[in-house]
């Protein structure tokens, strides 16, 4: 059986074009979450994401010592993806000019529908022995549902902290086709910071709309 991979599966959701604002439709997709506040460059982010992956990693390895639930596909580890807001603002653009201290974020990577609370449980534990110092934030972790609908996305290159013209672009679409804002300001991370030159990274932003 062909590996899940969501890239392909949900290619609308990864494709979106750099310097031009498309529309997509978001449906409802099941993820593993972590919920913080404050610097993304900080401890407590850095945490977040390595619980999300110790646990995503942990779920797709699960095949090579246990028994399989019904439905079992091979898969790969979905790309980081990030919800961002201001503290007293739970919808719109994100504000980037917001004191770090104010940034509230929810961490998420998407998983395949055949993952249960049950099996995230028992992997939880299993990730927590192979990463002790993530065993705080992996308590943390949720499985739930999460939809978008109807968003617009652009494609941006380059360092996250020059996000804001691609931002300003989304905003611009939004006013001109007379929608208005339906929810959190999304980033999808296509790129390892680690491993690439800022110049190079990819981050589709998104925003849900109506």
């Amino acid at each position: 059986m062909e590996k899940l991979d969501f890239k392909k599966l949900y290619k609308d959701l990864f494709a979106a074009k750099v310097n031009k604002v498309t529309e997509v439709t978001v449906p409802k997709l099941p993820f593993l979450s972590v919920d913080g506040a404050g610097d993304p460059n900080g401890a407590e982010f850095a945490a977040a994401v390595g619980a999300l992956y110790g646990l995503s990693y942990s779920l797709k390895f699960w095949s090579k010592k246990h028994e399989l639930p019904a439905g079992w596909q091979e898969f790969s580890v979905a790309p980081l993806e990030g919800l961002w807001w201001v503290a007293g603002s739970d919808a719109g653009p994100m504000s980037m000019d917001a004191p770090r201290g104010q940034w509230r974020w929810r961490a998420m990577i998407m998983q395949p529908e055949f993952v249960t609370a049950d099996l995230v449980d028992a992997a939880r534990a299993e990730a927590a022995k192979k990463k002790p110092e993530f065993a705080e934030a992996l308590e943390r972790v949720m499985l739930d549902t999460f939809e978008e609908g109807r968003s617009v996305q652009i494609m941006h290159v380059g360092p996250y902290t020059d996000e804001m013209p691609n931002v300003m672009k989304l905003t611009d679409y939004m006013a001109e086709h007379g929608l208005v804002s339906n929810g959190l300001h999304h980033e999808i991370y296509l790129g390892d910071p680690k491993r690439m030159a800022p110049d190079k990274l990819k981050t589709i932003l998104r925003h849900p709309v109506k």
